[in-house]
């Protein structure tokens, strides 16, 4: 069987090396918020060319926080796309804000500037400062680009909207560890940025774990009183904050790992460059890397015809296939209050109706992945 995902082989790879960082943790007697958090942050910050770094309990806590500490308010609009992980979303509620989704670049399946410039022209008001949602005449404050599959949004244009109309921006970095745009790093270009370190992830620990990413003092101070229930000294509670906190064990196994990332990296990119050469004459529509961008392949994300039939047929054959995501999240049934009806984004509906995410992870075979193209090949010549 060829499985969508095998994380026990990168960890046999760097096992010593992870044992050794669990072990002298947990002999420490330190346990949460300790020096290895502190190490791992600068690291971090060092990593993505940023001033600060701080650690959370997971990467939808991490675009919360980050919402919440860049001036976000109850009522207000984040801007975001439909085609993402339900927990962008679930950030976005979490701080007492609603999603305003904006439809999607067929190539990158990143938030578009042009249907964003669009809807502002055509669906907003701007006035004493502020970007009126005309349906639904609420603030727009912010926007959540999300960098999908590896693949960092159209960032140049997003940041001078975001400058005109007064707008905070929080990049979505939980799958795009190391990407690049225009040779900045992912996580350096926003207001604040929020990863991911779900064990799936480019950068993935053992565990749930988030980071948010920032040049701003006041917002990596609002950062730290956030995460640990407001407190500025021990018992003294400065904010109405929450318990998001990254733990040292996490913290210790993810710093081994970074050292690796840019490695790992190239791997993915040498795995997916293999899948489009093998498929490229194929029905397939293959993932691409838009000008300016250095993609890292979390995911090697193709558009299959007769998705359903192919998945079934390399299922026969022993090879798992994940659809991410099978439905936008404006159509699910936990986001019906919205009213936002089939067809309000017509490019990430028939993404979403046609993607499939072939097996890829780190330390993925040459021969798994040719065995893979070869069944597709046979799957589309009947």
């Amino acid at each position: 069987m060829i499985p969508n995902c095998d994380l026990g082989r990168q960890y046999r790879r760097i096992k010593s090396e992870i044992d050794k960082a669990v072990i002298n943790t947990l002999e420490s007697g330190w346990y949460v918020l300790g020096k290895k958090v502190e190490s791992f942050e600068k690291e971090c910050a060092a990593y993505c060319s940023v001033k600060y770094a701080v650690g959370v309990g997971n990467g939808t806590e991490a675009i919360h926080l980050a919402l919440v500490a860049c001036g976000g308010k109850p009522g207000e609009e984040a801007i975001t796309v439909p085609n993402t992980a339900v927990p962008t979303v679930t950030a976005i509620t979490a701080a007492g804000m609603f999603p305003c989704f904006i439809d999607i670049d067929a190539t990158s399946y990143t938030l578009s500037p042009e249907a964003l410039k669009e809807f502002i022209a055509k669906g907003t008001t701007y006035r004493n400062g502020k970007l009126i949602n005309k349906r639904t005449q609420r603030v727009i404050s912010a926007i959540v680009p999300v960098h999908l599959y590896g693949q960092c949004a159209d960032m140049s244009p997003l940041l001078q909207i975001a400058k005109k109309y007064r707008l905070k921006v929080i990049e979505d970095c939980a799958q795009s560890h190391g990407a690049l745009y225009k040779n900045k790093k992912c996580g350096s270009m926003g207001d604040a940025a929020a990863f991911s370190f779900y064990p799936t992830k480019n950068l993935g620990g053992f565990g749930d774990g988030g980071l948010v990413t920032t040049n701003s003092k006041a917002v990596y101070e609002q950062l730290l009183l956030l995460r640990n229930y407001g407190q500025k000294d021990k018992y003294i509670h400065a904010a109405k904050g929450f318990n998001s906190r990254l733990d040292e064990i996490q913290a210790a196994m993810l710093s081994v790992k970074l050292r690796y990332l840019d490695k790992w990296n190239n791997e993915r990119r040498a795995a997916a460059h293999l899948y489009s050469k093998l498929l490229e004459d194929t029905p397939v529509i293959l993932p691409r890397e838009n000008e300016g961008r250095h993609h890292v392949y979390h995911l090697f994300v193709v558009r299959a015809p007769r998705r359903a039939e192919l998945q079934e047929f390399l299922r026969a054959h022993g090879v798992i296939t994940a659809i991410h995501y099978p439905i936008p999240v404006h159509l699910q049934g936990s986001y019906k209050d919205l009213k936002l009806k089939h067809g309000a984004f017509p490019v990430a509906e028939k993404t979403c109706k046609e993607i499939v995410s072939l097996p890829f992870f780190p330390g993925i075979t040459k021969k798994e992945i040719e065995e893979v193209a070869r069944l597709i090949r046979t799957f589309y010549s009947k």
